[in-house]
């Protein structure tokens, strides 16, 4: 299972005439590992600029790729943070070789804030949509929740900010659906971050 991943980073890498570093492997096999393993729940923390934004990018990519009716939501601080990401998804699914037959022909939700891929009807939710944290999500079902930096200054610079995004939070368990899989990524930006409590667990 690994290896399609793997191959998959590897030939969008030579697409963009790059190389794979090793910690986008370790990056990609974590990613892979919260995704197939219970309890499908996961925190990424690396240094600035590893490029673990790209590698998650890539990793939903696949995730498509493989599994095409899986619904996804990108949650971020504010909506233009997850509609960066979504930017970086729908990149690489315009342009990875392995995904030609999945772009849609009616490109009617192919925009900065939701795509949906060639897949089987009858799914109301998009492939992948994002939303700021303090956004509207109410009825929203997700196979796959991408926290994508909730935490940031403007969200975590007081307890009382702190406790609202932990309450927000847990809304999220009401949008996943059984056995679905929440990954957090993000740099703590306080003593008392939310990547520090069970709420990620």
């Amino acid at each position: 299972m690994i290896m399609d991943y793997y191959n998959f980073m590897d030939v969008w890498n030579r697409y963009i005439n790059m190389t794979t570093p090793t910690h986008h492997q370790n990056i990609m096999n974590f990613l892979v590992d919260v995704l197939e393993n219970k309890p499908h729940r996961g925190l990424l923390t690396a240094f600035r600029h590893s490029g673990k934004s790209t590698v998650v990018g890539i990793f939903v990519a696949c995730v498509l790729y493989m599994r095409p009716n899986t619904r996804i939501l990108v949650l971020s601080a504010e909506t233009t943070l997850a509609a960066r990401m979504v930017n970086h998804i729908r990149n690489i699914l315009e342009n990875h070789p392995l995904c030609v037959d999945m772009i849609p022909k009616n490109k009617k939700e192919w925009a900065s804030g939701r795509i949906t891929i060639n897949r089987s009807v009858g799914i109301r939710e998009p492939s992948v949509i994002c939303q700021g944290i303090h956004g509207n999500i109410t009825g929203s079902r997700a196979d796959l929740i991408i926290c994508d930096d909730v935490e940031v200054p403007n969200t975590c610079n007081t307890a009382q900010k702190r406790e609202m995004l932990r309450e927000r939070l847990r809304e999220l368990d009401f949008i996943l659906s059984p056995n679905g899989t929440m990954i957090y990524i993000g740099t703590p930006h306080t003593t008392d971050t939310i990547y520090r409590t069970c709420d990620t667990d």
